[in-house]
């Protein structure tokens, strides 16, 4: 028999990349997807459930209320899908390797180029409960923790990545201001996977960034966007967050993933190095070629 992967939050964007790519890179594997529709993964009878059901070798813990927004109208329940959901699974996988997933944004963004000995600064309730179950899930030495950069890809509802919510928005008429001066280390949902894929196979744990080898501002990543989806070109202009007057918005979080990077059999991509070698042929400009 196969051992078994459990990839929770499969609708969402990481988790569908997971699932879809897992033929080609863990061939040898059975992965089980799970929805947040199949489960309630803050309903402790339903998780132990599902536990029980498949007892798998190897948990990637995607699930989670990512929202900014949604997390600062109701904070009780971002702790409980964030926090004390990651709390109970982790449990049950105490045995095991749990990867979870957390994000860059458990910095302030004050200096960039952030490593894992970094200490974390929150400055919203998502960020709050990532840098929370952080902590859970490192108090098990066997467990590990994956702080993902800004992904690009294709969610199977078409409403989870940043390039969806860009296409989106700009259908609608919107023009988008996106700052010179706030960076990240985008990374393609393709190459992400495959080094969680990786990661998984090694039983290295730890705490690790993940992200793409550049440092660009959100306006050369909408300006790269818009070499696969030219009809945002009209919909972008440059601006700076010093103008910008909602919440704090952490300015440069930039990681370095060289931890990782040592782990893995092929090089993280820059963004514009993936856009110029992974031509869309497959219908997905953010996945592997050979994927269709």
């Amino acid at each position: 028999m196969k051992r078994i992967a459990l990839i929770t939050g499969a609708a969402g964007l990481i988790g569908g990349y997971l699932v879809r790519s897992a033929s080609r890179w863990v061939p040898d594997w059975e992965v089980v997807g799970v929805t947040r529709a199949e489960a309630d993964f803050t309903d402790r009878a339903q998780v132990e459930q599902l536990w029980n059901r498949h007892r798998p070798a190897l948990v990637v813990h995607c699930a989670a209320l990512s929202r900014i927004g949604l997390c600062e109208q109701d904070p009780v329940r971002a702790r409980l899908t964030n926090v004390e959901a990651t709390r109970l699974l982790a449990d049950l996988a105490r045995d095991v390797p749990f990867i979870f997933l957390s994000t860059d944004q458990v910095f302030d963004g004050a200096k960039g180029q952030y490593v894992e000995t970094d200490a974390v600064h929150p400055l919203n309730v998502y960020a709050q409960t990532k840098a929370e179950a952080e902590q859970v899930v490192l108090a098990n030495p066997a467990h590990t923790v994956v702080r993902i950069a800004l992904t690009a890809g294709m969610s199977p509802t078409r409403d989870r990545s940043f390039v969806e919510d860009m296409v989106r928005t700009a259908s609608k008429g919107v023009t988008l201001t996106l700052f010179t001066d706030e960076f990240r280390c985008p990374i393609p949902a393709g190459a992400l996977v495959r080094a969680l894929w990786e990661l998984g196979m090694q039983r290295r744990p730890g705490l690790y960034h993940l992200g793409g080898h550049e440092r660009l501002s959100r306006w050369e990543i909408g300006e790269l966007v818009a070499m696969r989806f030219p009809e945002l070109r009209s919909s972008i202009q440059p601006g700076s967050v010093a103008d910008y007057q909602g919440p704090l918005r952490p300015p440069d979080l930039s990681m370095r993933s060289e931890k990782i990077q040592a782990l893995l059999s092929f090089g993280l991509p820059g963004f514009r190095q993936w856009l110029t070698e992974h031509p869309s042929e497959s219908g997905d400009p953010w996945d592997y070629p050979a994927a269709r």
